[in-house]
């Protein structure tokens, strides 16, 4: 059964399926609560690749990035998810609340912002648009709690693509700020801009 951890939140047991959409170029897009056992091999891959350099948990082991996500999947404020492409995974999610996070001590967090953190991983047959359809599954997943007001990114300064992905999603740029271990640069997505760009497409 799916459960709110905060009403802004949602997560659920290992491997639940939390939110689906069927989009008309990708297929059946699925997000599951992360499995760190039966889905370790995946993110491992993926999270060591050289293309995941900002993802910043390239040097741990296998055995050590379980233990990472064990320990996320106990917390009450963060969580991770894996998204699936008509049954492939393609995407590594982690959501949660910005002011139990260090990023709350860089921004004025507001009581509806979400944060999140996303890895692009495989993706199966090409299509055009794939990352835009992808963050818009993403965005109406976040947004379908009632609470959520804004979804917050801090994406590394010198990741130009994901910089540049998030304008492309609707994010507006705000300011840079010092996380630990990084520079990041802060990007904003309310709901109103959000159901003003649904009602565009």
């Amino acid at each position: 059964m799916t459960t709110s951890t905060t009403d802004r939140l949602v997560s659920g047991a290992a491997g639940t399926v939390v939110h689906a959409a069927d989009d008309p170029v990708l297929g059946r897009i699925e997000i599951a609560v992360l499995n760190p056992i039966s889905d370790l091999d995946v993110i491992h891959r993926w999270v060591t690749a050289p293309t995941a350099r900002f993802w910043g948990l390239g040097e741990l082991t296998r055995q050590e990035l379980g233990d990472l996500y064990v320990y996320v999947d106990g917390l009450a404020t963060h969580h991770a998810f894996l998204i699936r492409r008509d049954g492939l995974p393609i995407v590594l999610l982690q959501t949660y609340a910005p002011e139990s996070d260090p990023l709350g001590e860089a921004y004025d967090a507001q009581a509806g912002d979400v944060g999140i953190h996303f890895l692009l991983g495989d993706r199966g047959a090409p299509v055009r648009g794939f990352t835009t359809r992808v963050a818009h599954v993403i965005m109406g997943f976040l947004f379908a709690q009632p609470a959520v007001e804004r979804i917050v990114i801090e994406p590394d300064v010198g990741n130009d693509r994901a910089v540049a992905r998030a304008r492309l999603s609707g994010f507006t740029l705000g300011p840079q700020v010092e996380l630990p271990g990084k520079s990041g640069q802060l990007a904003f997505l309310t709901r109103d801009a959000w159901e003003s760009g649904r009602a565009r497409t």
